[in-house]
């Protein structure tokens, strides 16, 4: 059976990192969202040229970018983004880059990072968006960062401003929101974090990408 991949976008503190981890877990694959961020930054900072050369070298090997993450800290602790959106479109070109070639050479899970739309029309990928309403996503952040509530709710609104308004620079005005984006959103408080995960299997299922 060929590679697959799933693609997460979430609402902050809706679980959905949880989801894709506990779902990656389950079916043996990798779960990536900071590791491709900090590989980009450090190939940012190669000359271009460098940077094409050592892309089809990995785009030629076994292992790929994938290869390179390996020795990558995962994030334990929630990412919060509390700061205003500045594009960068170089380091987005290596995100790009390093999520086409995740989705060429093995199967895996991707949190964020535009990669429903980096990705969108391949029959192997599945996108998923999961949120949650607002009480719900603040007990979460509350509860995982040791914060307050008003700290929680600022946070919430602060990364999720973020993320919209990278998601509709990137995709060209697409907005991160839009469930014709998706195969499908969750909301996550009514179907419970397990229960998303095995919604999720079973779709897979479905569309014949998994045994």
């Amino acid at each position: 059976m060929s590679n697959f991949v799933v693609t997460f976008a979430r609402g902050f503190g809706s679980g959905g990192k949880l989801i894709a981890s506990k779902l990656a877990e389950e079916l043996g694959v990798h779960c990536y969202e900071n590791r491709i961020l900090t590989l980009a930054s450090q190939l940012n900072g190669l000359d271009r040229d460098i940077f094409e050369e050592v892309n089809e070298k990995l785009r030629s090997s076994k292992g790929g970018f994938a290869s390179m993450m390996k020795g990558l800290p995962r994030a334990k602790k929630y990412i919060a983004r509390n700061e205003k959106f500045v594009s960068d479109d170089k380091l987005f070109e290596y995100q790009k880059q390093i999520i086409l070639n995740l989705a060429d050479t093995e199967s895996c899970v991707i949190v964020g990072k535009c990669a429903d739309y980096i990705l969108q029309g391949r029959d192997n990928v599945v996108s998923v968006y999961i949120e949650a309403p607002r009480d719900y996503c603040i007990k979460r952040t509350m509860e995982n960062m040791g914060v307050t509530e008003e700290v929680a709710e600022a946070t919430i609104k602060q990364t999720d401003k973020f993320r919209a308004d990278y998601y509709e620079y990137y995709t060209h005005g697409n907005y991160w929101t839009n469930p014709i984006n998706y195969d499908m959103t969750l909301n996550s408080e009514r179907v419970g974090i397990e229960n998303c995960v095995a919604i999720i299997k079973n779709y897979l299922k479905l569309k014949g990408l998994i045994d």
